[in-house]
């Protein structure tokens, strides 16, 4: 029988220790973001937490992530973020401050903005800051496991069982059901739903054979 290695879904992200370093004393602040991995987008909160990052939009992308992979995270989705600095004569680091203190929580756009500032004012740089502040790269060390994970990820391959009653193809009379099959739902109560879904149509078959 197949089965796709299990791992924490819908988990929390552990930061490599630089960036604990860089960011982890800002634990508690939270920002909307589009957290993207694998052609998937989840456009919802992030939090700070003490050792990386967690919030919806986090636990939702770490579905699909796998150790060793980068996740992207837009911080000012819909915002053109350096607009303020290019139309104005002054560039600076004070004038760049504010236009991201607009998006971000304070401490956070200050900190980011020393951690990944431009090295000039010119418009290829400002360019490409905003294009990081689009596609901010970060390499996750890890999850915090199963202990913080809402569910499990993997387990039996669906295609071992029946799509209408659950039960095991090689195997009369043996039912997989709920988190032990490959099958993950997104935060909002569809992993329930697939738990009682499941069981109820394997309990219906399991009755009709007696």
């Amino acid at each position: 029988m197949k089965i796709i290695e299990p791992k924490p879904a819908l988990v929390p992200l552990v930061l490599t220790a630089i960036d604990q370093s860089n960011y982890c004393d800002l634990t508690g602040l939270s920002t909307e973001v589009i957290a993207s991995a694998k052609k998937q987008s989840f456009r919802e909160k992030m939090l700070i937490t003490h050792r990386g990052l967690s919030g919806p939009a986090i636990l939702q992308i770490s579905s699909y992530w796998n150790p060793g992979e980068s996740i992207l995270i837009d911080l000012a989705p819909d915002h053109d973020v350096t607009k303020p600095i290019r139309s104005t004569n002054v560039r600076n680091i004070t004038v760049a401050r504010a236009a991201f203190h607009k998006l971000l929580p304070s401490r956070m756009a200050t900190r980011w903005l020393e951690l990944n500032g431009p090295q000039s004012w010119t418009n290829k740089d400002l360019a490409d800051l905003e294009s990081r502040a689009h596609e901010w790269k970060i390499t996750p060390a890890g999850t915090e496991g199963y202990e913080k994970a809402e569910v499990t990820a993997g387990g039996i391959d669906t295609n071992e069982l029946s799509g209408k009653t659950m039960e095991c193809r090689k195997v009369p009379g043996l039912y997989f059901i709920g988190e032990v099959v490959d099958v993950t739902g997104q935060l909002g109560g569809f992993n329930f739903q697939w738990a009682w879904a499941s069981g109820a149509a394997a309990a219906v078959q399991f009755s009709a054979r007696k």
